[in-house]
C-alpha cells in the first residue's frame, strides 16, 4: 500500500472510534505575486467545526486558481471530514490537495483529543546537524535553509523537478537526478513529496542516509507510515492561534507568529494506537 492508503486507513479507524467534527471552511491564500520570492501564500488551511486546522500545498499545477474559482461551489462547508479526506487518494492533484488538508485537520483533531502535541523543533533544517565532510541531500530547493547547511562545511546536493533550477550555484549544485541522493549521509525533504506521488521513489534513493527529515507546513500528518518507511523526523507547523493564523494566511502574510515549528521523531511519538485509546477516553 502507498502512504495515502496507510494514512486514510488510520483515519477510518479514528472515525469508527469517536464522532468526528464536520468541515467548517477552506481558507485560501491570495493569488501568487509576480515576485516568487515574496510569496507566502503557498498553503491552504481546511478548518473543522472544532477549530482543528490542516494545511496543504496549493501551488502544484493550477490547483490554487481552481480552488479560488470554485469558491463555495466546492460544497465543503458542513461536509463529512472523512469523506473529504478520502480525496487524498485521488489521482487528480486538485482532489489530493483538498483531501490532504482534511486528513491533516483530522490528525490535529486526534492529537488534541488525545492531549498530544508534537514538541517544538530546535531548528529549521530537521535537526540534522550537518557537519564538514558530510554529503547533505535536499529534496526541493529550500533557499531559507541553504545558509545553515553551507555554513557547516558540508557538501550539498539539491534534487529538483524543475529543469530551470538545474545547474551549479554558489556553494551547492541542483540536479534533476534523484540517484545522486544515494551517496548522501543525511537528507532534508519538502513535505510536498506527500502530494506529488514521489515519496516512495525518493525514499528508495535514500536508503544509505542515516537521517531523513521531512519538513514544511504540510507535514501535519500522522507519521506512523512515514517512520515505517525510514523517515526519521517530521517537522511541521503546530498552529497555536487558529484565528490569527487563518487571517494571516488569507492576507498572504507570514503565519509564523501564530504557529510553532515542531519536530517529531519515533522516540517522541506514542504511536497511533496509543493516541486513539487516549482519544476514546477523552
Amino acid at each position: 500500500m502507498n502512504f495515502a492508503s496507510d494514512y486514510l486507513a488510520q483515519l477510518d479507524a479514528f472515525a469508527a472510534a469517536v464522532p468526528l467534527p464536520r468541515v467548517r471552511a477552506l481558507h485560501l491564500p491570495p493569488p501568487p505575486s509576480a515576485d516568487a520570492s515574496a510569496n507566502k501564500g503557498e498553503f491552504c488551511a481546511l478548518e473543522l467545526d472544532d477549530g482543528s486546522l490542516g494545511l496543504s500545498y496549493v501551488l502544484f499545477d493550477d490547483t490554487l486558481a481552481r480552488l479560488r474559482a470554485a469558491g463555495d461551489g466546492l460544497g465543503l462547508a458542513g461536509a463529512d471530514a472523512l469523506a473529504v479526506a478520502r480525496r487524498y487518494a485521488s489521482a487528480d492533484s486538485f482532489g489530493r490537495t483538498v483531501g490532504f488538508a482534511a486528513a491533516n485537520a483530522l490528525t490535529r483533531c486526534l492529537y488534541d483529543r488525545a492531549g498530544f502535541a508534537p514538541p517544538a523543533s530546535r531548528d529549521s533544517i530537521g535537526q540534522m546537524e550537518p557537519r564538514a565532510g558530510e554529503h547533505i541531500g535536499m529534496i526541493g530547493l529550500f533557499r531559507p535553509l541553504l545558509g545553515r547547511v553551507l555554513e557547516s562545511g558540508a557538501r550539498l546536493t539539491v534534487v529538483e523537478l524543475n529543469p530551470a533550477l538545474a545547474g551549479a550555484a554558489e556553494g551547492y549544485r541542483v540536479t534533476l537526478d534523484a540517484g545522486e541522493l544515494e551517496t548522501c549521509d543525511k537528507v532534508v525533504s519538502t513535505s510536498t513529496l506527500l502530494l506529488n506521488d514521489t515519496l516512495d521513489r525518493m525514499l528508495g534513493h535514500c536508503s544509505q542516509a542515516r537521517w531523513f527529515a521531512m519538513v514544511g507546513p504540510g507535514a501535519g500528518c500522522l507519521p506512523d507510515a512515514l517512520f515505517a518507511r525510514g523517515v526519521t523526523l517530521i517537522g511541521g507547523n503546530r498552529i497555536d492561534d487558529g484565528a490569527g493564523f487563518v487571517a494571516a494566511l488569507c492576507r498572504g502574510e507570514s503565519t509564523s507568529a501564530f504557529s510553532t515549528k515542531s519536530a517529531l521523531t519515533p522516540d517522541g511519538y506514542p504511536g497511533f494506537s496509543a493516541l486513539l485509546e487516549r482519544a476514546k477516553r477523552a
